[in-house]
């Protein structure tokens, strides 16, 4: 059962690690084409040496290539996995910093608000480029599999006007769903549940435990008697008290796509947990990654070692992309959630919107349960995030700054903080600050670049109300070894 599987942006390492290791677990997947592509040759060289060493401590047949030419890796694909980040971590920097300067306290910023929205309008011009590619050199009616942020943009503008059948791809449900079986102390095969709404914003609307619902009261009683949840979840715990259901994201996320616990910075300490980033550090996301990218470099011989260990099928990893392509190549049936155009999913969600619920995939294709509702409040968060995102596509494909403006003033955090005169020089700034990854906008950025010389909006140099600076790669190995050692004894970090 040959088929070739590329990847794009497989410079991301570990993750390229992770997908094709639950690849090539599926004994029908192992005789693929692994074709990795990257415009970083450093990276794409580790990765590839990474793969390499897979495939060869396992004796298998498969077939490894990479290339920095994207259409050559592209050529006869019948899977496209994206895990790019375009910009890198110098435009996603100017992301967190540049609404800092406007009093917009960012944890991770891939999403909405300020810096969720100007990532996409560097992802849109490259999705489109590689949706292009795809539709002429890969296998005809190839599948895009999306893992890069913003996932609902990047699929919006991929379905609309890239015209290749996609699918988005996240593992918050997942991690929630290891989370709330923790808090109710069950085993996780024992608990059900439906998780429905858009991505990153994505609800619980039903939870059974071996067949018994189980309810708000019970659901917020377990959290808040959890020793560590209780301290690093206190947004969606409050979330979850006021609306009755479950978020599946974090709560550093969850905290800045509202406009409530974030807004005030004297406030934001209450609502945080400074234990890991995750909980709603200022630029977490950043620090981490930029953390994560400079020990990787140093110590990828320990991570070339480890990719020659056995595959072992136990610890395939529940990311949907291994179980979707084993579905459809064998069809066995896998249920997931994945995010896809709503058509009805969702009733009381717009049918042109991307949705992220449940659904199954066999070879018959990608099969979504329809006509989900969500509860009234959880619809009216998830619609307020769908207006910015439809009008965030839209400029991103036209390269209209007027409305790309309009999407950032309707955010609801940057509305809850800024004027729209703040947001208008906001933009302007981080526009110059990204020219070089906005091809749309190239005519426009010599006016946004006037305006922002005789702007009058007065900003400040701000860290933000919860920051910590990046470790050197001596004191990130001292904190894993440090948490390895927990781990070994049975204790938690922050416990």
């Amino acid at each position: 059962m040959s088929v070739t599987i590329a990847i794009i942006g497989a410079g991301s390492v570990g993750f390229t690690k992770k997908l094709v290791s639950d690849i090539l677990c599926v004994p029908e997947l192992r005789d693929a084409h692994i074709a990795l592509t990257d415009i970083n040759p450093q990276n794409l060289a580790m990765a590839e040496r990474i793969v390499r060493r897979i495939v060869e401590a396992n004796g298998l047949p498969t077939q490894v290539s990479a290339a920095s030419d994207r259409r050559r890796a592209l050529e006869g694909a019948r899977y496209v996995i994206n895990c790019s980040r375009i910009g890198g971590l110098e435009a996603y920097a100017s992301d967190i910093q540049i609404p800092l300067k406007y009093g917009v306290d960012q944890c991770v910023g891939d999403t909405i608000c300020a810096g969720g929205i100007l990532y996409g309008q560097r992802n849109v011009p490259a999705i489109l480029d590689f949706c292009h590619d795809i539709r002429e050199v890969a296998e005809d009616g190839a599948r895009l599999l999306n893992y890069a942020n913003p996932m609902a943009i990047n699929t919006w503008a991929a379905i609309d006007h890239g015209g290749v059948d996609t699918i988005g791809l996240c593992h918050g449900v997942q991690n929630g769903w290891r989370q709330i079986a923790s808090a109710l102390g069950v085993p996780r095969e024992e608990l059900d549940y439906i998780c429905t709404g858009i991505n990153h914003q994505t609800w619980y609307v039903d939870l059974r435990h071996n067949g018994r619902r189980i309810g708000r009261d019970e659901l917020v009683a377990a959290f808040e008697r959890h020793p560590v949840f209780s301290q690093q979840e206190k947004v969606r715990i409050d979330v979850l008290k006021r609306f009755g259901f479950y978020s599946t994201e974090s709560n550093g996320h969850l905290s800045e796509y509202l406009p409530w616990y974030r807004k005030r910075p004297d406030e934001i300490g209450r609502w945080i947990d400074m234990s890991d980033w995750i909980h709603g550090e200022t630029g977490g996301y950043l620090r981490y990654s930029t953390e994560s990218r400079n020990w990787f470099e140093t110590d990828f011989p320990a991570f070339l070692e480890e990719a020659g260990q056995r595959l072992d099928p136990a610890r395939r990893t529940d990311e949907h992309c291994s179980h979707i392509i084993e579905a459809l190549e064998t069809g066995r049936t896998y249920r997931g959630h994945f995010n896809v155009k709503n058509r009805g999913i969702i009733t009381n969600l717009p049918s042109d919107c991307i949705v992220e619920s449940t659904g199954f995939v066999d070879r018959f294709g990608l099969n979504m349960v329809s006509n989900l509702t969500l509860p009234l409040g959880c619809a009216a968060t998830c619609q307020a995030s769908v207006d910015v995102q439809r009008m965030a596509v839209q400029a991103a494909v036209t390269g209209d700054v007027e409305l790309l403006k309009l999407s950032v003033l309707h955010d609801p955090l940057v509305g809850a903080i800024c004027s729209p005169e703040e947001v208008w020089q906001m933009v302007d700034e981080m526009l110059v600050a990204q020219a070089e990854w906005l091809p749309q906008y190239a005519d426009a950025i010599p006016a946004a670049r006037e305006r922002l010389a005789k702007g009058t909006v007065p900003t400040r140099q701000w860290a933000g109300a919860a920051r910590r600076e990046v470790r050197s790669v001596e004191e990130v190995r001292e904190a894993t070894a440090a948490r390895r050692t927990m781990g070994a004894l049975g204790q938690r970090p922050g416990a």
